[in-house]
């Protein structure tokens, strides 16, 4: 079976300016033994890969606006023909940010907001400020006619956040909303004990599901969650709908339960190339094989 991505996240840097709860790579401002790597080598990875396949690039992080020539590799990606986003908390956007977005042929960004208020976003971010800025950066990208979607990842301690996340996000102009019950990888594994329970979890997709057959503007996602496609199926048999999803032009590419290894995958800053962003398991590395190869 020929493997073609769809969607590959590239974490072109390990370090970041935040220190989030549940951090899937650890990452904080000042990493040991995970440096990032130079802007020759993210030259001949975007070779390699667009030598036979025209995937969804996100380059993501740690903070990705952290390096310096984050806009180099993706002007160097879009000439490649990739359609090149970018995955960031947001915090360090700016004016100028947003002029090299456009510059550079970005198609889409992601924000991290993780509650309606800075009480709860800032708490789950370990950082004050975090949520103006995040929320300031919405506002600037919507000005300067920047798509960009919204990720949110739910914990106990956040998860009553759910549905005021919603409209706010709603207002705030984005294109998407992903809600994201979280993974335990990295610092997660630290917060085991903050899980949504299996009940909650239940209910909060049975809850996506009214709200999804009755959104006609925001496109919304449950992430990293393939039992939602058991709830759509369940719901829309019971309830008698003509249930129709909708795609997002730059999303993974898959409409049913796990992609991982099938249509996305990730590429860490070390080059190992995982099946996604939770799977911490190698299929190989791009330093020592092709991309198409592993």
């Amino acid at each position: 079976m020929e493997f073609i991505p769809k969607w590959i996240a590239w974490e072109i840097t390990r370090r970041c300016n935040l220190k989030c709860v549940h951090c899937r790579s650890s990452s904080e401002l000042n990493v040991m033994g995970h440096p990032d790597f130079s802007l020759e080598e993210a030259k001949r990875v975007l070779d390699d890969i667009s030598s036979y396949a025209s995937p969804v690039m996100v380059l993501s992080g740690g903070e990705p606006l952290l390096r310096p020539d984050v806009f180099e590799i993706a002007q160097y990606g879009t000439d490649k023909g990739l359609r090149m986003c970018l995955a960031t908390n947001g915090t360090l956007v700016n004016q100028e940010t947003c002029r090299k977005i456009k510059e550079s042929g970005i198609k889409m960004v992601s924000l991290s907001l993780d509650g309606a208020s800075a009480e709860v976003h800032d708490n789950f971010r370990n950082m004050p400020g975090a949520f103006a800025a995040t929320t300031g950066a919405a506002r600037m990208f919507k000005e300067h006619d920047i798509k960009f979607l919204v990720n949110s990842s739910f914990t106990k301690r956040n998860q009553s956040e759910i549905g005021k996340l919603y409209p706010f996000v709603k207002g705030l102009g984005a294109t998407a909303w992903y809600m994201f019950m979280i993974v335990p990888t990295g610092r997660g594994e630290d917060i085991m004990d903050e899980l949504v329970s299996m009940e909650d979890y239940e209910g909060f997709l049975e809850w996506h599901y009214e709200m999804e057959k009755n959104e006609s503007e925001l496109l919304v996602r449950p992430t990293c969650a393939p039992s939602y496609y058991r709830v759509v199926l369940q719901k829309a048999k019971e309830q008698g709908d003509d249930f129709k999803r909708r795609t997002l032009q730059f999303s993974t590419g898959g409409s049913k339960g796990c992609l991982a290894g099938q249509l996305i995958v990730l590429i860490d800053v070390d080059g190992e190339v995982l099946p996604c962003s939770y799977f911490p398991v190698a299929a190989g590395n791009i330093r020592k094989q092709s991309f198409k190869d592993i």
